[in-house]
């Protein structure tokens, strides 16, 4: 394996300096390297996934890189290495050196033919979207093949074929998909208005084990969407059905539990200068799509097929993000669920300047207000010996048990040309059982103040205080971080939170990070040494459980 991380290093190398050469070629490398330590408060270092506790140094790189030739078409390969195993929190799939994606992608005005892997979003996501995200690894691209096709300005039409992109392998199940999109307004011509519809469909087809399923192979799923814009008002609904399907329980696909799934979503809002509203709301049942079955619940969201993020605020702070809700989607009939019904409301105003409250340059507001529940209904448990199947029957608009609430305000002030500050508050309740799978409600609120100065040269110093107290014994934290940026290529930080409440895992525990980044054109280089506290990582509103852990980090992009 070391010759082979040799070879890639000379290869790589070799292409820089012949992209001096080369226009048409661009190269992004990017590499996550940890060693991990034993530490007296979060223990002894080891990896359970891999039952190693000797290999502390893990690192996770990828090299993309693309060739574009003959005006209409682009080669892309990326080649990835997880050695001598992937990052702690990473599927077991991404293990050793191998050739990640690759593909050949033709264009011209009318066409979009791509062969070999690609990415794909058809609406919102609800049927299908594949994307990557190396800091959740997630990658479900497909491999196989997509043509895109505009025959006018005002219809483009989408099909695909593919095996879903399992660590270095494929799924077992097949995917297929139709998308089109209409531009209604162009084809009516109206003014200052914008109207499109879209319709999708999407199949999975995967063998199945029971002998006699009371199931087809192939699941379909529909989607139709209207996205509407005009002036400062805009609009949109999907709604979503999926065909019968086997629902896993207790770890096992049940050929008992078979049930459809379906979806609404609807987005609406204003905004002009000054003001902006926006309202969401969501309702999904049994909405679990994944490439094979059985991979429904993995802890790495691996051979998913569709979208669905947690809709709340995505917070930027430390203590904010503790208890971080986890889109429900799926059928529990331990726990009575079968989905989630919920929505946000996010509001902005800015008052003006030169007023009592405006001051000099103004003062802007955000609130946010998002609610997520059950679907109320009736659950009945499987009892074979009763001759009883296992069911559930669930109301449309019937709202069950909370699983997560979250009130925020936050109030940007500018003081001075050189000095502004943010006061931000937030108070949620969170369902630790539903989301976690254990505990109890949560109720906590949470208080942050930063400021920035700037100090000239492109030199700044950055302080934020910040503290979380909850109804629950075990939860009572405080943090804090400063930062300060050297100059515009060169900044420091140091962060800590704590833990004065009575959680095993937590208490009386600094989780501190200390580090620094260094930016020069397309290169970045951080590095920072920590702890990590265990618990829900969230990207874009999609999360995945870490471990807790402690370790040097460092991490470098580069492009050409």
């Amino acid at each position: 394996m070391r010759k082979i991380i040799i070879s890639l290093n000379f290869v790589f190398f070799g292409l820089i300096l012949n992209a001096q050469l080369l226009d048409n070629l661009s190269i992004g490398l990017e590499s996550n390297t940890v060693w991990y330590n034993n530490d007296s408060e979060t223990g002894d270092f080891f990896d359970t996934a891999n039952n190693d506790s000797d290999k502390h140094i893990r690192s996770n790189s990828y090299l993309k890189i693309d060739y574009n030739f003959l005006e209409s078409f682009t080669a892309s390969v990326q080649i990835e290495s997880y050695e001598p195993f992937a990052l702690l929190n990473y599927s077991k799939s991404y293990e050793g050196t191998n050739l990640g994606t690759y593909s050949l992608n033709y264009r011209n005005s009318k066409l979009n033919i791509t062969a070999g892997h690609f990415y794909s979003q058809f609406g919102s996501g609800l049927v299908l979207r594949n994307w990557e995200d190396r800091q959740l690894g997630i990658n479900n691209a497909l491999q196989g093949g997509k043509i895109v096709y505009d025959p006018v300005s005002f219809i483009s039409l989408t099909a695909l074929y593919g095996k879903q992109r399992v660590g270095f392998t494929t799924s077992e199940g097949e995917i297929f998909g139709f998308n089109s999109e209409l531009d209604a307004a162009s084809i009516f011509d109206f003014k200052n208005t914008s109207l499109e519809i879209g319709l999708s469909y999407v199949g999975r087809k995967e063998e199945t084990t029971f002998l006699e399923p009371s199931f087809n192979e192939l699941t379909n799923s529909l989607s139709g969407r209207v996205d509407y814009y005009q002036n400062n008002f805009y609009s949109n609904a999907e709604y979503v059905i999926k065909s019968d399907d086997a629902i896993k329980q207790g770890g096992q696909l049940s050929n008992r539990l078979v049930k459809p799934g379906n979806a609404f979503l609807f987005n609406t809002g204003y905004s002009k200068r000054g003001f902006g509203i926006d309202a969401t709301f969501r309702r999904l049942e049994n909405m679990n799509f994944f490439s094979e079955r059985n991979a429904a619940g993995n802890v790495f969201n691996e051979s998913s097929i569709n979208y669905i993020p947690g809709l709340t605020k995505q917070h930027d702070y430390l203590l904010t993000n503790i208890f971080v809700y986890q889109a429900q989607s799926t059928v529990n009939l331990d726990t009575s669920q079968s989905g989630e019904i919920g929505g946000q409301i996010d509001l902005f105003y800015k008052i003006k300047k030169e007023t009592f409250l405006g001051g000099k340059y103004g003062t802007k507001i955000a609130f946010n207000f998002s609610y997520w529940a059950g679907l109320d209904g009736d659950y009945t448990q499987d009892n074979p010996d009763a001759g009883i199947l296992p069911n559930y029957e669930v109301g449309l608009l019937g709202f069950g048990k909370k699983y997560f609430s979250d009130f925020s305000i936050e109030i940007r002030k500018k003081w001075t040309p050189k000095w502004r500050s943010i006061f931000y508050f937030v108070n949620q309740s969170y369902n630790k059982k539903v989301v976690e799978g254990s505990g109890a409600m949560i109720n906590s609120n949470i208080g942050v103040i930063e400021s920035t100065h700037r100090l000239g040269n492109g030199k700044s110093i950055r302080l934020e205080v910040q503290m979380l107290n909850s109804d629950s014994t075990k939860h009572d934290w405080t943090g804090g971080t400063i930062e300060y940026n050297i100059n515009s290529r060169f900044s420091v930080y140091a962060n800590d939170i704590y833990n004065k409440g009575s959680d095993t895992n937590t208490e009386k525990t600094h989780f501190f990070n200390l580090g620094g980044s260094y930016t020069k054109g397309a290169t970045r280089l951080g590095i920072n040494y920590g702890r990590q506290r265990a618990g829900l990582l969230c990207v874009g509103g999609v999360c995945r459980f870490v471990a807790e852990a402690t370790g040097l980090t460092a991490n470098l992009t580069m492009s050409f």
